[in-house]
């Protein structure tokens, strides 16, 4: 599977970063006003909003071409968390355009979202 790329300083993230853990529950109402609730998945599912500032050409390319390699939100890879270093399977992106910004000349700033999803 593939890997999420580090940037040249070795590090996945600049902070700050946010790491989130989200539940979700199905919900169903019946005539009488009863609700039977289930969750979709026995776990919590990870997601990280990743700022990346003043990112080089080389930089920025990589993140560009790994983002196309995984066609957005389709393709799945491993993902480091810059928290603890443990590798999470199983991740995409959480958005279909690569949002890049250019800051100034030859630096990028972006935004990623990863989100973990169920393997």
């Amino acid at each position: 599977m593939a890997q999420f790329p580090k940037l040249k300083t070795g590090a996945v993230a600049q902070y700050p970063a946010v790491r989130e853990q989200r539940y979700s529950t199905e919900v169903n109402r019946f005539l009488d006003n009863a609700e039977q609730r289930y969750r979709d998945y026995a776990a919590g599912r990870r997601r990280w909003v990743i700022a990346l500032e003043k990112l080089d050409e080389t930089e920025t390319a990589t993140l560009a071409r790994f983002f196309e390699e995984q066609q957005g939100r389709f393709g799945t890879f491993d993902f480091e968390d810059p928290w603890t270093g443990m590798v999470t399977a199983n991740c995409r992106f959480g958005e279909d355009q690569f949002p890049m910004q250019e800051a100034s000349e030859s630096r990028c700033s972006l935004r990623l979202t990863v989100e973990e999803v169920p393997g």
